[in-house]
């Protein structure tokens, strides 16, 4: 059985309500994106409040708005974001993102979002996990489409998917005016096949898109530098 809570260095999240645990995957997305120049972030599907929290770390200037539409999840959301020591910088929002796109007059620097990413597999039959994992509740389409409208003249979009999605990513943003200007390719071990795919989009195109590979692990079991490193201002198990 899951915790009911995960302690991180400057915060803990309580989870006991939510559907969707701390991961890697969250964990991964909040270190990594670029943050430092964000004044307004959204993050969409917070969950427990993970990358909200995250990002209020990272950048002590941001104001953070963090949107879901899991009852429980945005109250655990609120509890984590009270006790914390950015509670004044994030405001928790329940509502589905469509609901919300239509009706805000913010925009915003950063748009990040650990989406819901199953598409053809199995559906749970709790309707919670179902919201929480499968993509029928937030289509990664709709995800850039509305997203796209609330950035800033020099706002990104990021997220982290499956590494097979990278041509359907692609295709998407292409159609929605977005380009890809940042990506890493995640591998679980050092030599292997990468599984998640770590993407920041832009409206506007640059020269060149700045990409590398991330592995998790150099050997089974032992995490790599590089991973260390991204993650060691968050893990307590995690120092250089």
């Amino acid at each position: 059985m899951a915790n009911n809570y995960f302690r991180f260095k400057q915060f803990v999240i309580q989870q006991d309500r939510c559907a969707m645990k701390v991961g890697t995957d969250g964990t991964l997305l909040g270190a990594w994106v670029s943050a430092g120049d964000c004044r307004n972030i959204l993050d969409v599907g917070t969950g427990a409040g993970l990358i909200a929290l995250m990002l209020a770390q990272r950048n002590p200037e941001a104001a953070i708005d963090a949107v879901d539409i899991d009852t429980d999840a945005c109250s655990q959301a609120k509890e984590n974001v009270a006790g914390s020591p950015f509670a004044g910088r994030i405001h928790v929002v329940h509502a589905s993102f469509a609901d919300y796109a239509s009706t805000t007059t913010s925009t915003y620097d950063l748009i990040v979002s650990n989406p819901p990413y199953f598409v053809r597999s199995l559906k749970n039959p709790d309707m919670q996990r179902r919201i929480a994992r499968h993509a029928d509740t937030l289509p990664l389409e709709e995800l850039m489409e509305k997203g796209r409208r609330l950035l800033s003249p020099d706002g990104r979009m990021a997220f982290i998917l499956p590494a097979d999605r990278e041509q359907e990513l692609r295709a998407l943003a292409c159609g929605k005016g977005l380009h890809i200007v940042r990506q890493t390719d995640v591998v679980p071990v050092s030599g292997g096949a990468a599984k998640r795919l770590l993407v920041e989009l832009s409206a506007s195109p640059t020269a060149s898109i700045e990409k590398d590979t991330l592995s998790i692990e150099k050997a089974h079991g032992e995490y790599s530098q590089a991973y260390i490193a991204l993650t060691k201002d968050f893990y307590l198990k995690m120092e250089e």
